[in-house]
């Protein structure tokens, strides 16, 4: 790893890191959030995954998240939303290619070499992170917004030996269902809609079986989001959840839209839903 820069802040550190990554073939850049607790020993990390066009930075810069988790004793780490550099592969499209890598590993086309952000977030960076930082290995929790919601509720309920959390803002819960989805998932995995079924929240969720003792899932949702209708559809989601007996809270919020305003409101409530799982698992 390489430091680029650091920050004191609420008592603990932000700083923002590069490395080369061996899975994606490129160098990557993401921040870490340690609370001043960490100075004392191991704390619970919380995984944020960004939306469609976002950095690392969206994150870091917009969520006024840093203040909550200090209060809480909770890291943060906040990755990129796909690989990166001039030798990676693009659209000319905002939802497709560099900042849309959707949290899966393309399999078709020129893809294949360099998207395979699910490997990624799950075994590469949070193996490097585990290793390098104060953070208890096995007590974490994972969150995104919108394409990133889509990536937390995804990897949580695949990979519940390392997200024992979950929770998403204005995410995609049914991506083979809705156009964001079926372009992306199209472009990196092919025509075989079976495939899509493996990294669509609602599908996982159907196939789960009974999800009595799971910890709850918090779901925020701006009433007002552009998206909600077209993109989102929640419902599905909450459907899903239902017949497995998933514990579910999803609050649909009147006026709020999609942008880092929302999550600005709401973001604490996060922060409190991890750390109240990962203390009790503790």
């Amino acid at each position: 790893m390489k430091e680029l820069e650091t920050h004191l802040c609420f008592g603990g550190t932000l700083t923002v890191y590069e490395h080369e990554s061996a899975v994606l073939g490129c160098t990557m850049k993401f921040s870490v959030f340690l609370p001043p607790q960490a100075r004392d020993g191991d704390v619970t990390l919380l995984t944020y995954l960004s939306g469609l066009t976002c950095t690392y930075d969206n994150f870091t810069t917009k969520a006024g998240a840093y203040g909550f988790a200090a209060a809480h004793g909770i890291a943060i780490l906040a990755p990129d939303t796909s690989p990166r550099g001039d030798d990676v592969p693009d659209d000319e499209a905002y939802d497709f290619g560099k900042g849309a890598g959707f949290y899966i590993n393309a399999t078709r086309g020129v893809w294949a070499q360099h998207f395979k952000m699910e490997d990624y977030i799950v075994k590469e960076l949070n193996a490097l992170v585990c290793k390098e930082f104060s953070v208890l290995d096995g007590k974490q929790g994972i969150t995104g917004h919108s394409m990133g919601g889509h990536g937390a509720l995804t990897l949580g309920l695949k990979y519940p030996e390392t997200f024992t959390s979950i929770s998403a803002f204005a995410p995609i819960v049914a991506p083979s269902q809705v156009p964001w989805g079926e372009k992306a998932f199209t472009g990196y995995l092919g025509d075989d809609k079976e495939e899509w079924l493996k990294h669509d929240a609602t599908a996982l969720m159907q196939v789960a079986g009974k999800r009595t003792d799971a910890p709850e899932i918090l779901i925020d949702q701006g009433g007002g989001d552009d998206f909600l209708d077209e993109q989102l559809k929640p419902h599905l989601f909450a459907d899903a959840c239902s017949s497995a007996g998933q514990k579910l809270t999803l609050r649909i919020h009147n006026g709020y839209d999609h942008s880092y305003y929302f999550i600005q409101s709401y973001i604490e409530d996060h922060i409190i839903h991890h750390t109240n799982i990962l203390t009790e698992k503790s």
